[in-house]
């Protein structure tokens, strides 16, 4: 018996803090994708990552940034495109399956989750590898995903998550978006 597939766009992290000479260039493929997939009646989730004192990230890394202020806010690019009906799911750690994204999850059916967003071996990946852990169906987006850290560590992040989740689950932007009127109806 096969379920219905529901799909949905998780755009990861594309926040002011992430965003350097490396990752800025994908800004413009994701806010173009969130357009077009929003125009198809598709759903859509942003994540927003929040550091704090004293967390893992600051006392194992060394990692201090990413607490307040306009780095932590989404791209100026996206925010026409967040509103009541795609929710921004703010998170402490690396994924989008917090206990409020894993109830979105849950709550929408979704079954199908197409990722992309910054970073590729981190944030992208550890979504994409617990949407697998949780029987659902991840999509990485490689064209609209990048590393702050550089093309270095966003090929590194696609090697790694054609391992845990499949190299044939790793898509250009194109191949989805040709298929997202059939899908989404």
């Amino acid at each position: 018996m096969s379920r219905e597939r529901k799909p949905v766009l998780v755009v990861v992290d594309v926040q002011n803090g992430f965003i350097t000479e490396h990752s800025q260039p994908v800004v413009p493929v994701i806010a173009d994708l969130v357009r077009r997939w929003q125009a198809a009646h598709g759903d859509v989730v942003f994540t927003r990552y929040l550091n704090y004192p004293g967390s893992p990230f600051e006392r194992l890394i060394g990692w201090t940034k990413m607490t307040d202020g306009p780095e932590t806010e989404l791209v100026t690019e996206l925010a026409p495109y967040v509103g009541p009906h795609t929710p921004v799911v703010d998170k402490y750690i690396y994924t989008l399956f917090t206990p409020e994204g894993t109830r979105l999850v849950d709550e929408r059916g979704w079954t199908d989750l197409y990722v992309c967003g910054i970073d590729t071996e981190i944030c992208v990946l550890k979504t994409a590898v617990d949407a697998f852990e949780h029987d659902l169906t991840p999509w990485i987006l490689k064209d609209a995903c990048a590393s702050h850290s550089g093309p270095e560590a966003h090929t590194a992040g696609l090697f790694i998550a054609g391992r845990f989740i499949g190299a044939n689950q790793i898509i250009q932007t194109t191949s989805l978006l040709e298929s997202v009127p059939r899908m989404l109806c």
